[in-house]
């Protein structure tokens, strides 16, 4: 789970940061911040998983942080040096919270109900995304899921102007000149796709053949792209990339 901290006193971000290290290895520390407009930053950046938010910062409270961002795709551990502050209305909100210093047991509890929930919010995403794919193709544009590292991308297929590998993982690269790495190898998506007309022209790259501009004659054969990319083209895939494009 990739978690900011956000906490007014140093000394108290450097001793939480510290206990996850330690005893919360599930947690990857991307950010802290030290004030509401900080956090507010860093949150907006960096999009975690698991926001540490101290309740008393100063004249505000971490609640400011809340307010001031607009969707909240994260889970909360609030923070608080205050047994009193705030605590009754976190309890009626059944949310997690840590009085300081900071107990372990009670920290890794939280922790483990934090990523138990972000994990059956992911579930519910993608079935969610399996019945909308259910319904009648005429109805509903053919899309994909793709798990980035901080989201779950639902693209269309009609995006997709071209895949290559990159070891274990997969570059997409679609249209309006965005691209997203995937960790999942390009075979995966091969078979995947391939049902759709996606071509696998060469072991490191898959090609949405709408996006072919032309097939070029030179080193045995390659792909032009509409973009103005070369695309290699396998002596094995050859005939096979030729006569789908023949099709088209």
């Amino acid at each position: 789970m990739r978690a900011v901290l956000i906490d007014d006193e140093i000394s108290n971000l450097e001793n939480l940061k510290n206990l996850l290290m330690k005893h919360c290895p599930q947690v990857s520390i991307i950010a802290t911040a030290q004030d509401i407009g900080e956090g507010v930053d860093v949150v907006k950046k960096y999009l975690p998983d698991l926001v540490f938010l101290d309740i008393q910062m100063g004249e505000q409270t971490g609640f400011d942080v809340l307010k001031l961002l607009p969707t909240r795709n994260f889970e909360v551990i609030f923070v608080t040096a205050y047994d009193h502050y705030g605590i009754q209305a976190v309890k009626f909100a059944a949310l997690d919270y840590l009085l300081k210093p900071v107990d372990i047991e009670e920290l890794i509890t939280a922790v483990d109900k934090a990523e138990h929930k972000l994990a059956k919010q992911k579930q519910t995403s993608q079935l969610d995304f399996l019945l909308q794919q259910l319904k009648k193709p005429e109805t509903n544009e053919a899309k994909i899921a793709l798990q980035m590292q901080s989201e779950i991308r639902y693209v269309a297929l009609s995006e997709i102007i071209r895949c290559e590998a990159d070891n274990t993982y997969t570059h997409f690269f679609l249209s309006g000149n965005e691209k997203i790495l995937v960790s999942k190898s390009l075979k995966g998506y091969a078979d995947l796709l391939r049902p759709n007309g996606f071509l696998r022209t060469h072991q490191s790259h898959l090609v949405n053949p709408k996006y072919v501009k032309s097939w070029l004659k030179e080193d045995g054969g390659i792909l032009l792209l509409l973009s103005g990319e070369k695309i290699p083209i396998s002596k094995p895939n050859k005939d096979a990339v030729r006569q789908a494009l023949q099709q088209i």
